[in-house]
């Protein structure tokens, strides 16, 4: 009998239209661009102004419509944009979802839910041979990496995550200050640029409010051979929490744009984005900000293509739409080898895909549950792109993403639909750093 779980999560991303006509902003914040040594203008109707990176402002407002017309017009303004919302999407409804037949798993690790996990699989079985990398010692990890998992929150009390997680050392917990002067009280495991406070800044608390965050955490790094659970795919990761995405999956620029600048300046190399939005209005500021890690902090963008079945080429996503050398965007796979039919795919904007059908994960509370969507190949491709940076170091995000795409498993029928044309695979994705 097919093992049947209680959850398929499917992250449709938004069907809006690029008209302004019913995408929502919000109603007091105001992105605001100055030209290099400018200072954001006093005006009437500024009631607070913080820098977030470089020349880029968030400025409070009681009146965004008016103060943006005042700023179109003074030229020390790059630009000014609204603080959109995504558009909300149904982050998750309960339909029975079987699991691919198990496999046996490799004798290095005894997770006892391992089998579940068909992605560990061989390439020529359809998985990302993550097994294969640790039975023949093939992945010998040299250094801790931290992944930042910009999401729902995480579980991270949860059996299979709470080891992993990322701990700020600067921090001491619950004294009420901020100890290492990082802009954040008390950001133990990371932050919540969601909830905020009187002033309008980020809070700290974390924990996962749906499920979807600590699914995505465990695909990359569930604690290996714990005796419980299952295994996530990198070996030697830290998870750094931060909560963006609401239950709705309605996320504001503002509030992504803070979680990739709070990750890069606390350590975190690789950044991983299981949401997105369908409209193109505002983004500007996101799309420089990962500009600005990559080049700045050496930060790799993972982000998810969408499930709406389309070719985000002529029907753009955000922000896997950007033109970004920092961003590596994917599609998702199945057990079978084939694209999810939900999978959103693009000769230009998507490049590879993995593993993202009925993959089995951690879910709040010590549970575990199957998800499918392009939110589970992305955190799959992060866990490698983990695994690789933790025995190359050294690698720049450029290197690591040319890495990830040159050394894909092909597959005739992708070609065409991304870049690599081929599904991400760790074995190759090692021997393929070896050679640099």
């Amino acid at each position: 009998m097919k093992r049947m779980t209680l959850l398929l999560l499917v992250l449709a991303f938004s069907t809006f239209a690029n008209a302004k006509e019913g995408i929502r902003f919000h109603p007091n914040r105001l992105i605001v661009k100055m030209n290099k040594g400018q200072q954001v203008p006093h005006s009437k109707y500024i009631t607070g102004v913080k820098n977030l990176f470089g020349t880029h402002y968030v400025v409070q407002t009681s009146a965004v419509e008016e103060l943006q017309n005042e700023l179109s017009g003074n030229s020390n303004v790059t630009y000014t944009e609204k603080d959109y919302y995504a558009g909300k999407r149904d982050l998750g409804y309960l339909v029975p979802t079987p699991l691919p037949h198990s496999f046996k798993s490799a004798p290095s690790f005894n997770d006892p839910k391992l089998s579940r996990q068909w992605l560990f699989k061989d390439a020529v079985k359809h998985g990302i041979s993550v097994s294969k990398a640790y039975s023949e010692n093939i992945s010998t990890p040299q250094k801790e990496i931290i992944v930042a998992v910009v999401d729902t929150g995480v579980d991270y009390n949860h059996e299979d995550l709470k080891e992993v997680m990322w701990v700020n050392a600067g921090e001491i917990p619950g004294n009420g200050i901020d100890d290492d002067a990082n802009g954040y009280i008390d950001d133990i495991h990371g932050i919540n640029t969601l909830v905020r406070d009187s002033n309008g800044n980020a809070t700290v608390n974390m924990m996962d409010g749906h499920s979807h965050g600590s699914h995505v955490s465990g695909i990359i790094g569930a604690k290996q051979n714990n005796g419980k659970g299952i295994a996530g795919i990198a070996s030697n990761v830290r998870i750094m929490g931060i909560r963006t995405v609401p239950n709705s999956a309605d996320e504001l620029d503002v509030d992504v744009a803070e979680a990739f600048i709070y990750a890069a300046k606390n350590g975190a190399k690789i950044i991983n984005c299981s949401f997105g939005k369908a409209h193109n209005e505002g983004g500007q500021m996101v799309a420089e900000a990962i500009k600005h890690i990559g080049e700045e902090y050496g930060v790799l963008v993972v982000a998810a293509s969408g499930n709406s079945s389309a070719d985000i080429d002529r029907r753009l996503t955000y922000p896997a739409s950007f033109p970004n050398e920092h961003l590596m965007v994917v599609a998702s796979t199945t057990s079978g080898g084939r694209m999810s039919y939900f999978s959103n795919y693009g000769a230009r904007n998507v490049d590879l895909a993995a593993p993202g059908s009925s993959i089995y994960s951690t879910v709040p509370g010590n549970r575990y549950s199957s998800m499918s969507g392009t939110s589970m190949a992305s955190p799959a491709s992060a866990g490698v792109a983990a695994e690789v940076l933790s025995n190359f170091p050294n690698l720049t995000p450029l290197q690591l993403k040319a890495v990830l795409m040159d050394s894909t498993t092909p597959i005739g029928r992708f070609s065409g639909r991304m870049v690599s044309g081929g599904r991400i695979d760790l074995v190759r994705a090692l021997q393929k750093a070896s050679e640099l």
